[in-house]
């Protein structure tokens, strides 16, 4: 006999207290349960239950052999309710965590294709420029630009962005333009505050070495959008992702602030929690975003 089936006609058995109601509960009838359960005996030899007249009750063995076989049982069926998943179309909530910046200039027009590609997602996108903890604040993914902290989470590339110190030509006009990264000492920074470094532009120079810059900025301000605005009107030198300043950069509206240094790139990820199977739902948005993505990067926003 199937040994699966008799542990199940077991633990149906001492969950319901009798063959009766477990031959209910399973649908098969009372005889075909005492079968299974006197096989597993004979299989095991001991006798797990007791049986009288009035009521049946579990052994000793029978109480902690039922322990492990309801955790089994439990493990094969969300084994198979997790092959029903995968083979589903994707459906449900899906909670998004994504930066401000990019939310609201790339993330936010692609959703209407999703939303029609896949009707039975709803989605909930959150946007904020914190870091956020996926599994205790309740989300599905995010979107991350730049080096992952958190190396217990999935990650899978969407794209690429550059990093580059941009202002207006109006500004170049009244304040100079920077020849070297020791000149933007002399000059008004606009920096984005919710940084972990704080106001900390970490740049490469001709030669290759790393070098960081401290100043304070004329300007300190928690999204990216508002320093663009800031750096066109011409406030202050700003250092912003290509897929802000791309389209004021090719309108003319801002410049490269020192074009001789080498351009800083930066990975735009999906991440998610870590685990063997990954909700259809989350895969077909993470799908979806590698195919709308396929064409950026780093410098084509």
């Amino acid at each position: 006999m199937d040994r699966l089936t008799e542990m199940e006609a077991f633990a149906t058995v001492v969950d319901q207290g009798g063959f009766t109601d477990a031959a209910k509960k399973m649908g098969i009838s009372k005889s075909a349960v005492s079968k299974h359960v006197s096989s597993l005996e004979a299989r095991l030899g001991a006798r797990l239950l007791n049986r009288t007249t009035r009521r049946v009750s579990p052994t000793e063995i029978g109480l902690a052999y039922y322990d492990r076989a309801r955790r089994v049982l439990n493990d094969a069926g969300e084994a198979d309710a997790l092959v029903t998943s995968m083979q589903s179309a994707p459906s449900g909530m899906l909670r998004i965590s994504v930066a401000t910046d990019f939310g609201v200039n790339h993330l936010s027009p692609a959703l209407s294709e999703f939303l029609s590609d896949f009707p039975d997602i709803t989605v909930n996108m959150v946007l904020n420029n914190r870091y956020v903890e996926l599994i205790s604040e309740g989300f599905d993914m995010a979107v991350r630009i730049g080096e992952l902290e958190d190396s217990t989470l999935r990650a899978r590339k969407l794209t690429e962005t550059t990093k580059r110190m941009i202002a207006s030509p109006k500004y170049f006009e009244q304040y100079g333009r920077p020849e070297k990264i020791d000149d933007l000492n002399d000059h008004k920074l606009l920096h984005y505050s919710n940084q972990s470094s704080g106001n900390v532009w970490k740049l490469t120079a001709p030669s290759g070495e790393k070098r960081q810059v401290r100043t304070a900025g004329w300007l300190s301000v928690n999204d990216g959008q508002s320093l663009l605005n800031a750096a066109i009107s011409g406030l202050g030198i700003a250092y912003l992702p290509s897929f802000l300043y791309s389209d004021a950069m090719e309108k003319g509206l801002v410049e490269d602030a020192i074009p001789d240094l080498p351009m800083e790139t930066q990975g735009i990820y999906a991440v998610y929690p870590p685990g063997r199977f990954t909700q259809p739902k989350v895969r077909a948005f993470i799908d979806f975003l590698v195919h709308a993505f396929a064409d950026k990067g780093p410098s084509d926003w």
